[in-house]
Parts: C-alpha cells; structure tokens; sequence
C-alpha cells in the first residue's frame, strides 16, 4: 500500500489524536484548569466535559438512577478549527477541515500534550489513536461504487442493486503494530444535490505495550499516522484520486 498523497482538495473533515491516560487520584480539575489557563489566549472558548453513570436495580420493581460527573475541560481555538479534550483520563486533539498537513497538526498536538502531561504526570498510557474521518463527494449518477472505492459492501447479485443509504463496519488487526483499526463507511448527508457522500472513517488504535515517555508515545503515533494512510489509500481508486487532487 502506498503512502498518503498530499491532496489539494483532502476530504478529511476531522483528524484525531488521543492519548487516555492513567492519572493519580490526586490530580483534580483545578490541575486541568491550569492548563488551560496557559492557553487561554489561543483557545479562548471552554466548555465542561461530563461523563454521565447509570445504575439499574431489578427488584420486584425496576429502578433506575443515573449521575453525572465533571472529568474535564473541551477547549476551542479562536477559528473553532482546533479542539482539545482535556481529561482526568486522557487527552485528545482534533483538526476541522480544511486540514493544512500531518506535521502542523501533529506539532500542535505534541506541544499541547507537553502541557498535559508536565502538569498531570501520567502513570500509564492506556490507549492511543488516530483517526481521520473524511467525506467522499462523489458526483452524480453513480453507476458502481467500485468505480471510486476498493473496499465496499457488495449485494448480491440476486437482489436489486440500488442502494439508498448503508453503513458497514470493518475491523482489522494490524499486526506489525499490535492496533486495530476500524473502518466505518456509510452515505451521510451529501453538501448539494450534485453529489453523493460517502463517510470513509478510519480509526487506528493501540492498548498494550504503549511506552509512558514523550519519545516513544510520538514515535508510535508517526508510525500509526503511516499505517492510516496506507489503509486510506487501499480504500480509494485512482478515480476517487483524480475528485480529491
């Protein structure tokens, strides 16, 4: 498989990476603040992050309760094109499109977990992933998706051929990494009613062996970013190139 190209019209409209972590219990969200605090000036809007729990106890009677609880801060930059997450169990950084390249987006995110991680002192890293969700616009009539995808659903031949809507899921080991990754694919709502388009989510991810030291997180993350775009480009045909270039 080859490398991802540089692609004047790239249809990413998110990229992704997240770090989860193991923190100690005594970090709290005032150690999170901080953070954000020494960023504030670049990313000026912040939200709460809550993660809701539920409990059900079966009796002679159901009940049902449910709680939520403050686990971090969500921060916007002044464009609202960078996000960042951060956790009492991790962190995430994200890119909206238009997506500029791999170095500007990784630079920021390595500089920001930097922070992250000075002030919190992760005592393990538990997962790390990189996603690039992109949106294929394909121009109408569509005769074959084979024409413009290598991996699709196909129907069989005994069933009428049309299709107004699906969504597959596909998950593949990637050994030579120890990850994972998850490729979802589906129609999604089309920009104009010129076109059809198709999601193209791939999901790249580890959860064992992950070194807990700013050398080998990055390195992992270059090697993983690489295997995405391979897997990207496996997807796609060289039709789909000429829509994107």
């Amino acid at each position: 498989m080859e490398a991802r190209k540089h692609y004047s019209h790239a249809p990413i409209t998110e990229a992704v990476i997240n770090i989860q972590a193991q923190l100690s219990p005594k970090v709290k969200l005032d150690v999170l603040w901080q953070m954000y605090s020494n960023i504030q000036t670049e990313y000026p809007k912040c939200e709460d992050v809550f993660i809701l729990q539920g409990q059900m106890i079966v009796a002679a009677t159901v009940e049902s309760t449910a709680t939520q609880s403050q686990i971090g801060y969500r921060v916007l930059s002044s464009d609202q094109k960078h996000i960042i997450e951060m956790r009492l169990d991790g962190f995430s950084f994200s890119r909206l499109a238009p997506y500029d390249c791999w170095e500007n987006f990784r630079d920021e995110a390595q500089r920001l977990w930097s922070i992250y991680q000075s002030l919190t002192y992760p005592q393990a890293i538990t997962r790390l992933a990189i996603r690039y969700i992109n949106r294929l616009d394909i121009p109408l009539p569509v005769g074959d998706l084979q024409e413009y995808l290598r991996t699709f659903p196909e129907v069989s031949g005994d069933l009428p051929q049309g299709l107004s809507g699906y969504f597959m899921q596909l998950q593949i080991p990637q050994d030579n990494l120890g990850a994972m990754l998850v490729i979802n694919q589906a129609i999604v709502t089309p920009p104009t009613e010129e076109v059809v388009s198709i999601l193209l989510d791939l999901d790249l991810f580890v959860e064992q062996n992950i070194a807990n030291n700013e050398l080998g997180i990055w390195e992992l993350l270059e090697q993983m970013h690489t295997q995405n775009n391979q897997a990207f480009e496996a997807c796609i045909t060289e039709r789909t190139r000429e829509l994107i270039n």
